[in-house]
C-alpha cells in the first residue's frame, strides 16, 4: 500500500506542476481570471503533493527514544498543512481573482489558448485521477465513499482523490465560464467560474481539515477490529472476563490496543505471563496492524500463588 500511495502521490505531484505552468502561461495571454485560478489550483496541489510525499516519507521511520510510538502521525499532520493550504492559498487566491474580475470584467483575449490549455490539463489530470480512484477503490470494497473516507485511517487514499477530482470539476467550470463567456458577450462569467473554483477548493480543503484533524488527535481503530480483539482475549482459557478495550492509531498501519482483562481465579504469575503473551501472540497473528498491545490484567488471589502475589494491576508493553 505504500509503495502505491507513493506512486500516486508523484504521478499527481508531476501532472500538477506540468498543468500549472501551461495555465500561468495561457492566463498571461488571454487575461482570463478563471484560467489564473486554475493555474493558482495546479500550483497549490504540486505543494500539496510535495508535502504529501514529505510527510509519508517521514512517517515511515522507525520508533526512536524521543518517539517510542515511532512517527505515523506526521502524515496526519501533513495532510492537516495541506487542507490549510488549499483552503488559504488556492481557496483564498480564486476568491480575489473572482473578485477582482467581477468588479472589473474585461473580455478574454485569443481564447483558443485557454481552450487548448483545458484540453491538455483535463488529459494529465484524467490520468493522475484514474490512478488515485484505482487506489481508493482498493480500500473501499463493497462501502459507500463518503464512509469510506470517514472510516480511512490513510488520509492520502482520499486526499488525492479529492484533489484530482476538485481538478477535473474545476477544468470543467473553467471552460463553461470562459465558453459562456465568450459566446453571450459577457466576460463577468468567466468571473463567476473563478469564485465558483474558489469555493470548490474551500469545500475540499474542509473535508481534509476535519478528517486529517480527528487521525491527528487520535482516532481509535474500526469496530470490527475493536469487536475482533475483544473476541480473540475472550476465547482465551485463563480469561475470565474482557472489560474495556481501548485503542489509538499512530499511523495508518500502526495501533495501539489496551485491554481490560480479568483472568480466572487461581492464576498464578508464571501462568499470567504466559496467558498474556499468548493473547498478545494470537491478536498480532490475525491483526498484523496492532503493534502494541497493552494490558490491565487483574490475577485473582483465592488461590495461593507460590512467591510474590502477583500485582492487582500488570502491563506489558510490546
Amino acid at each position: 500500500m505504500a509503495a502505491e500511495r507513493n506512486r500516486v502521490i508523484l504521478a499527481a505531484v508531476a501532472a500538477n506542476l506540468g498543468i500549472a505552468i501551461v495555465k500561468f502561461v495561457a492566463a498571461a495571454f488571454t487575461g482570463s481570471a478563471a484560467m489564473m485560478s486554475e493555474g493558482i489550483h495546479s500550483l497549490v496541489d504540486t505543494g500539496n503533493g510535495v508535502m504529501m510525499a514529505v510527510g509519508a516519507r517521514r512517517s515511515e521511520r522507525p520508533p526512536d527514544e524521543a518517539h517510542p510510538f515511532g512517527h505515523g502521525k506526521e502524515l496526519y499532520f501533513w495532510t492537516f498543512v495541506v487542507a490549510v493550504t488549499v483552503f488559504a492559498v488556492g481557496g483564498g487566491m480564486s476568491l480575489y481573482e473572482g473578485t477582482s474580475h467581477l468588479l472589473h470584467p474585461r473580455p478574454i483575449e485569443n481564447p483558443t489558448w485557454n481552450y487548448a490549455v483545458l484540453g491538455i490539463s483535463a488529459v494529465l489530470e484524467g490520468g493522475s485521477w484514474l490512478l488515485a480512484v484505482r487506489m481508493f477503490a482498493g480500500v473501499k470494497g463493497r462501502k459507500g465513499v463518503w464512509q469510506t473516507i470517514r472510516g480511512s485511517k490513510d488520509p492520502t487514499t482520499f486526499a488525492v482523490l479529492l484533489e484530482d477530482s476538485a481538478a477535473l470539476a474545476g477544468l470543467l467550470v473553467a471552460f463553461l465560464g470562459i465558453a459562456l463567456g465568450q459566446a453571450l458577450e459577457l466576460p463577468v462569467l468567466d468571473a463567476v467560474a473563478s469564485l465558483v473554483i474558489g469555493v470548490l477548493l474551500a469545500a475540499v480543503a474542509v473535508v481534509l481539515a476535519r478528517e486529517s484533524m480527528g487521525l491527528l488527535v487520535g482516532e481509535s481503530a474500526s469496530n470490527k477490529l475493536m469487536a475482533s480483539v475483544r473476541a480473540l482475549a475472550g476465547r482465551d482459557p485463563a480469561v475470565e472476563h474482557v472489560g474495556r478495550v481501548l485503542s489509538v492509531h499512530f499511523g495508518p498501519d500502526a495501533v495501539l490496543v489496551n485491554l481490560e482483562v480479568r483472568f480466572a481465579p487461581g492464576t498464578v504469575l508464571p501462568d499470567l505471563r504466559e496467558a498474556i503473551a499468548r493473547i498478545e501472540g494470537t491478536i498480532r497473528h490475525h491483526h498484523p496492524e496492532v503493534h502494541w498491545v497493552f494490558f490491565a490484567a487483574e490475577s485473582l488471589d483465592h488461590a495461593p500463588a507460590p512467591g510474590p502475589a502477583p500485582e492487582a494491576s500488570a502491563h506489558r508493553v510490546h
